[in-house]
């Protein structure tokens, strides 16, 4: 069995191992698959293993011998699973394999605001000196006891989010179809998506992306918030109106944004939100702790074998 892995770099740039992969057959690892490189590379493919690399209707047309695509991720928008499903072949993802890590980044974006240590200990050595007291601050400290927390959607880390937000003693509400009977103690439902908006002095984006929740924070939404409050977007890019959050920014219409993810990755070097004030950006590295990638390798290399095996695990068609 031919097995291609197109774009291995992100989850694996060399400190874990495709040695199980390399145990079910022939395997060859690409660290990046340019479009134009695809159909010359998985052309023999029995198996191809994809991140971020597209595979669509037509790449499928032109490869007769492929018979499972496993995705390197929980979205699976990259693989046209309708080509796949009418071709037979069987595509799978990975959910769930970071939860912790991405709830993780949410409050080290969190915390940079209401505490940031890396600024003054940056300054130290120059300012501290110099000061006259014992104790000197040039941003405001933020303590989160007390403070409201909304989440949008709540699955699995949204969830995780809600309990630590819980343990630090934050109020917390969620826009969420879950009813309010089978949430924990301490999590509020909310009736409106506006009413999350409205009540958050701190907003997290947990909810998958799709023609409902495309730009959920835009103009009209961002213009019910305080201008207090700090957005966090762990989820996906498409879930913000760029413009409008770089405008809201400059505006003081917000206080905070701490990004994760952008519509476009790597941005372009226009994009507005790497100019805005207040503005905070990590490149898509919430997912990317060694023991998610980890995780994720090892449900990978499952569900590869459960498919040879003849029972397909984690397919989402």
């Amino acid at each position: 069995m031919k097995i291609i892995v197109l774009d291995g770099h992100c989850l694996n740039p060399g400190d874990l191992s495709w040695q199980r992969f390399a145990d079910l057959g022939d395997l060859t690892v690409y660290d990046r698959t340019a479009p134009s490189q695809l159909i010359d590379r998985a052309a023999d493919a029995e198996v191809l293993i994809t991140n971020k690399t597209i595979i669509s209707a037509a790449d499928i047309e032109r490869l007769p011998r492929l018979r499972y695509v496993g995705v390197l991720a929980t979205g699976y928008n990259v693989v046209d699973v309708a080509a796949a499903t009418e071709r037979g072949i069987v595509v799978s993802n990975i959910p769930a394999y970071g939860t912790a890590s991405v709830a993780q980044m949410v409050f080290a974006h969190l915390l940079n605001i209401a505490q940031p240590v890396a600024k003054y200990t940056a300054e130290i050595a120059e300012q501290w000196p110099a000061s006259p007291d014992f104790s000197y601050t040039t941003t405001p400290l933020v303590e989160l006891a007390g403070k409201t927390l909304s989440i949008i959607g709540l699955g699995n880390t949204g969830m995780a989010v809600a309990k630590i937000a819980l343990a630090m003693q934050m109020n917390v509400v969620a826009f969420t179809t879950k009813p309010q009977e089978s949430l924990p103690d301490g999590i509020k439902k909310v009736g409106i998506v506006e009413e999350a908006f409205a009540l958050a002095d701190v907003l997290s984006l947990h909810c998958p992306l799709c023609e409902q929740t495309q730009q959920i924070v835009g103009r009209r939404t961002l213009a019910l918030m305080k201008p207090t409050a700090i957005l966090i977007n762990t989820g996906r890019g498409g879930l913000v109106d760029e413009e409008a959050l770089a405008n809201a920014l400059k505006n003081k219409q917000l206080a905070a944004a701490c990004l994760d993810v952008l519509c476009q990755e790597p941005p372009a070097a226009d994009c507005p939100l790497l100019s805005a004030p207040n503005c905070h950006i990590t490149p898509h590295i919430a997912w990317a702790t060694a023991e998610a990638r980890q995780r994720l390798m090892t449900i990978a290399a499952e569900n590869l074998e459960a498919f040879i095996a003849g029972k397909p695990s984690n397919t989402v068609n």
